[in-house]
């Protein structure tokens, strides 16, 4: 297990692609219909999530004139007015003892819940993730706490379900079905910036998912598919609902 952060130049902190005004369509009625489920926010992180939502507007205002004509806050917390112009979730740790989350809009879980994780630390966030203690926690807190503002950096982190909906809070982990062709392979990508002025750290996932009969057609992914999968221990394949998953894709290979 590896943290796998690659650089980040400013101009790709976020991305915008043609699927931009139905994603935000769609936070837009999560927010309204189940607010409590998608936003999470305490007092210390509203001075980071007013520089975040300043950081938006500029970083929109110079990599993609012309995209939003208006910032309107509607009386959200800045972090919902954030998020409410990039496809991106948008999550904001503060440091005090250790980093913790204390403001955040995630429209777009990947089975996991939003309320579970608020004024958490790192650690206690990813306690569930296998070896993540052992392996990544130390790492991880040293890159947070090392991290500078003009050096932010970006990764990946990908998985298998049996359904494409980018909106799934629910934690219950299934295994997918029998079929290669009812696969569907999400990517996340997650990038992680300094704010200057308040010295909070942003942590950024833009999601992504693509049907595996699709990619299938690209030579050697269901190869590389299956030795990512059996490669990865197995408690991890437990934890991300990937029972009999390699085997099914062996199947498919041929």
């Amino acid at each position: 297990m590896t943290m796998g952060l690659r650089p980040l130049e400013a101009a790709h902190w976020l991305e915008i692609d043609d699927r931009r005004d139905a994603e935000l369509a769609l936070k837009s009625r999560l927010l309204t219909q189940v607010p409590e489920v998608v936003v999470a926010t305490r007092p210390p992180g509203h001075a980071p999530s007013e520089e975040l939502f300043d950081e938006v507007l500029a970083w929109l205002d110079t990599y993609a004139a012309g995209t939003v004509a208006a910032a309107p806050r509607q009386g959200d917390h800045p972090v919902v007015a954030a998020a409410r112009l990039v496809q991106e979730d948008l999550c904001v740790l503060v440091r005090d003892d250790v980093w913790r989350l204390q403001a955040t809009c995630v429209c777009f879980p990947s089975r996991w819940s939003l309320a579970t994780k608020i004024g958490r630390s790192l650690d206690e966030i990813h306690a569930p993730v296998p070896g993540y203690r052992d392996v990544l926690a130390s790492a991880t807190t040293g890159v947070f706490d090392r991290l500078r503002g003009e050096r932010p950096f970006w990764r990946l982190n990908w998985t298998v379900l049996d359904d494409p909906a980018l909106f799934q809070p629910e934690s219950a982990r299934e295994a997918v079905p029998e079929d290669v062709n009812q696969w569907f392979f999400r990517v996340e990508r997650q990038t992680i910036r300094r704010l200057v002025a308040t010295q909070a750290i942003v942590f950024t996932i833009r999601n992504y998912v693509c049907p595996i009969a699709e990619l299938a057609r690209q030579p050697e992914f269901l190869e590389h598919l299956r030795a990512g999968i059996e490669g990865a221990p197995p408690a991890m394949q437990e934890y991300k609902g990937w029972g009999g998953v390699a085997r099914r894709v062996r199947d498919a290979v041929g």
